[in-house]
């Protein structure tokens, strides 16, 4: 009887030492990105440094490669001190800056970005109006309602916000959005995106690149965008011009963005990492 519980008891410890090698000890989905008090942090610091627009109070999200919703944060004392509406709107443009940016790997068999590819929400303004190459593009991917207004509402901006660890959707086209890179060894790569809404859409993504800033994640330097700025790949792009014909304006190379009340100068956002 003893023999036999020994070799049972041998036997559950050999399952139990096998079980994380067949992948039952799974990390984080969450693990490469930083936590709720650290997007806050780094909201707060944005928030107080970025006065273009109506300066007002923001939203903030991270998502993961998957659009995993990671951390939602506001920046006003609670949380109808910032507009309601752009909390999930700060999540819809962290899935789509991640959803539509590109690493190195995507580059094989003669297809890819060798380079990357990163493509802010506001990049993609022209593209979506009508007649531009990407129109239709916002109704592509809708946003998870279930997902988004689950749960109580004291909860939302804080570490039990009902969107953490669900994948929210959502495509957004305006300023606020942008893709998260680190860097492994001499290669940068793609962990998720940064949503920012409450403000002018300007003005969101000059916060939103000042909270990439503070978190670390704009390791860009080299990766391609549609910019024309190698130090700041994926920046908003003031190129529009009246239509002659009415109507939307004309971007000069198709993926420009409108201005807004007192807007900011773009080429003055700190400049991205190696």
């Amino acid at each position: 009887m003893i023999q036999e519980l020994g070799s049972r008891t041998l036997c559950i410890l050999a399952v139990a030492f096998l079980l994380p090698a067949a992948g039952f000890a799974q990390s984080s989905p969450c693990g490469d990105l930083p936590n709720q008090a650290a997007l806050q942090t780094a909201l707060n610091a944005a928030v107080l440094a970025e006065t273009s627009g109506l300066n007002l109070h923001m939203w903030a999200t991270l998502v993961n490669r998957d659009g995993i919703v990671c951390a939602v944060a506001f920046s006003g004392t609670d949380r109808g001190a910032q507009w309601p509406g752009s909390r999930v709107i700060s999540a819809q443009k962290a899935n789509t800056a991640n959803a539509f940016s590109l690493d190195s790997s995507s580059s094989s068999g003669g297809s890819g970005k060798p380079n990357g590819l990163a493509l802010s929400t506001a990049n993609l303004y022209s593209a979506v109006q009508p007649g531009g190459s990407l129109f239709g593009l916002q109704e592509s991917n809708p946003v998870d309602a279930d997902v988004a207004y689950k749960g109580p509402s004291s909860n939302y901006g804080t570490a039990a916000d009902p969107m953490i660890g669900a994948k929210i959707g959502g495509v957004n086209v305006f300023g606020g959005g942008l893709a998260l890179y680190v860097k492994v060894g001499p290669v940068q790569k793609i962990v998720g995106a940064v949503g920012l809404s409450g403000d002018t859409s300007c003005a969101d993504h000059f916060i939103a690149w000042r909270v990439r800033k503070g978190l670390g994640l704009d390791h860009l330097m080299g990766v391609d965008g549609v910019s024309g700025d190698s130090a700041r790949p994926d920046n908003i792009i003031f190129d529009i011009t009246p239509n002659p014909s009415g109507g939307t304006g004309n971007s000069l190379g198709g993926f420009g963005h409108p201005t807004c009340i007192n807007t900011g100068d773009p080429s003055t956002l700190p400049v991205v990492q190696p």
